[in-house]
């Protein structure tokens, strides 16, 4: 019996289809982040927007009105989300981007043009903010382990090529008429909105969404058509189980909705923790500085550099260039060089490109702000290949099934909130304190070394279920979750059902064939004397309730969870 089909498609092929969605909806996202950067201070854009030129107060409210919205579709995802659906809600996404563009290319001047254009910009900002919270989540739950983070880092990856293609037409548009100026590179979004929204129709929805609307049969339907698994196969059962384990787990089976609450609880399962470090990823992505390059590197150029609107422009687009290589950086070591590793390589960059900014700023002097630039570009190497992509994949894998919706919108709301934050203050600084912006970030990036060395687990080459395994040791043997994962050695599936119960997170009578097969074998190696090492055995370990501090047998420490 054949797979079920998708599009017409199934297995890699309909995985491919699913990863071009996804990837598009960032590609947009990063369009729409470099769009701004060569219109704001553009003279056609000026004419028709009086109020933003010299002004770089208004130029920072016009550009970053646009995070209002988003983070507004962020918590339009938090609040429904889990009802919506990950396929409905990426639809809903791209139809409101397409509306916020027509808003704004249509604003005329002698009416009310800015007002408009802000209106614009805040409702494709909500189709944003709805995509950007959905569609990593969507990604994973969609995704191999294998290939996970290598799809998601290439989503993140993408936003830079998206900066890059604004950045180049909005230097080619510079060149037309006054409307083709800024009207065309705005209107240009519809394209990749439309790629989003059509394709969307016609594919899976998400089977861990599915599973927790208690929806098995489309959940074996759409597992056995993402993996090319004939319908009632082996493998299809196992992952089945395996995600319907961890939704039981988390108390999330069969729950239409997650309550709010649930986002703040701990125990074996670690909500509360697990949706902290995904926002804080996003939080330190968005306060080291990179907003002040991407979106107004060539105000940067014209202010503290000294060089023309065209030639502003021009740098601008090489630096994308620049920021787009090192983009892809990240696709070739994810899985091997981890993300802990990147996230602290990418904070050192960026920390040393800042100092060599101010350093270089301190004179006044043109020929040796000129160096300044070296650490713009360097800031954006190191930026492009780590902070890019990273903190859109770990809320994404790092938070459990149950809450990873209404989590990975948290993460979201964080980014857009900061983000609006970043982008608005940005011009008042360059202009009050010049050089005393860089040395700002310099030194706030100095602070994300420790968060990230302590607190940061390492999850990369991990399921998603294999993840709930290392916040359950973590919390039942009192040891820190970055310890729990370099401890934990890799699972197989039924290998994973038999560490669930061993930490207390599903029940005896939960296992399928495959992980008592793996329990016993287990058990067999521990009495022969086999099993050694910093783990145990499941069998040794599992009776050993002290080591637990509960108290419970394991059928009760899963209901208590």
């Amino acid at each position: 019996m054949a797979p079920p089909k998708f599009m017409g498609l199934s297995g890699r092929p309909l995985s491919l289809a699913v990863s071009i969605v996804a990837t598009t909806g960032f590609l947009l996202f990063g369009y729409d982040q470099g769009v701004m950067a060569g219109l704001i201070t553009a003279p056609a854009f000026n004419n028709v927007f009086e109020a933003t030129r010299d002004n770089s107060t208004m130029q920072g409210t016009v550009t970053a009105i646009y995070e209002i919205g988003c983070l507004m579709g962020a918590m339009f995802i938090l609040g429904v989300g889990d009802l919506l659906g990950r396929r409905k809600a990426i639809i809903l996404g791209g139809v409101i981007m397409v509306v916020g563009v027509t808003i704004q290319i249509t604003a005329m001047a002698g009416a009310t043009p800015l007002a408009q254009f802000i209106v614009g910009r805040v409702v494709m900002g909500v189709g944003n903010g709805i995509n950007t919270s959905t569609i990593p989540t969507y990604q994973a739950e969609c995704s191999r382990t294998s290939n996970r983070g290598l799809l998601i880092c290439i989503e993140g990856g993408v936003i830079a090529f998206g900066t890059l293609i604004a950045y180049w037409i909005d230097y080619g548009a510079s060149y037309g008429s006054d409307d083709l100026t800024w009207r065309f590179p705005i209107a240009f979004q519809i394209l990749f909105a439309l790629i989003i929204c059509m394709p969307m129709i016609f594919l899976p929805e998400s089977p861990r969404w599915l599973l927790s609307h208690g929806r098995v049969e489309d959940a074996d339907k759409v597992i056995s058509a993402l993996r090319g698994y004939e319908i009632e196969s082996e493998e299809t059962v196992l992952e089945r189980s395996l995600i319907i384990d961890s939704l039981r787990a988390s108390g999330g089976y069969g729950q239409k909705s997650t309550p709010m609450k649930t986002l703040f609880t701990g125990g074996r399962t670690q909500h509360f923790r697990r949706m902290l470090l995904g926002a804080s990823s996003q939080l330190m992505q968005q306060i080291g500085g990179c907003n002040a390059v991407i979106y107004y590197f060539p105000i940067l150029f014209q202010t503290s550099i000294g060089e023309t609107h065209s030639m502003s422009l021009l740098l601008g687009g090489i630096n994308m260039i620049v920021y787009s290589i090192f983009a892809t950086f990240s696709w070739f070591v994810i899985e091997r060089v981890g993300r802990r590793r990147l996230f602290l390589y990418g904070t050192v960059g960026q920390m040393l490109s800042m100092v060599l900014v101010f350093a270089c700023l301190i004179p006044n002097d043109q020929m040796t702000a000129r160096g300044a630039a070296v650490g713009l570009f360097t800031y954006i190497a190191f930026f492009g290949a780590t902070w890019l992509p990273l903190p859109w994949l770990y809320p994404a894998e790092v938070n459990p099934v149950k809450t990873r919706g209404k989590a990975n919108a948290v993460s979201t709301c964080t980014n857009w909130l900061f983000n609006f934050l970043i982008v608005m203050v940005t011009p008042i600084m360059i202009a009050e304190i010049g050089w005393g912006t860089y040395l700002f970030f310099a030194v706030v990036n100095a602070c994300f070394i420790p968060i990230i060395y302590f607190f940061y687990p390492e999850t990369a080459r991990r399921s998603l279920e294999e993840i709930d395994i290392i916040f359950a040791k973590g919390h039942a043997e009192n040891i820190s979750y970055v310890k729990a994962a370099e401890d934990l050695p890799h699972l197989q599936p039924a290998e994973i059902e038999a560490y669930a119960l061993r930490y207390g997170l599903i029940e005896e009578s939960s296992l399928t064939a495959a992980g008592r097969r793996a329990r016993d074998e287990e058990e067999k190696a521990a009495r022969d004397g086999n099993v050694t090492g910093s783990e145990g055995s499941i069998a040794k370990e599992r009776g050993v309730e002290s080591e637990f501090g509960s108290g419970l047998s394991t059928p009760n420490r899963a209901h208590h969870i």
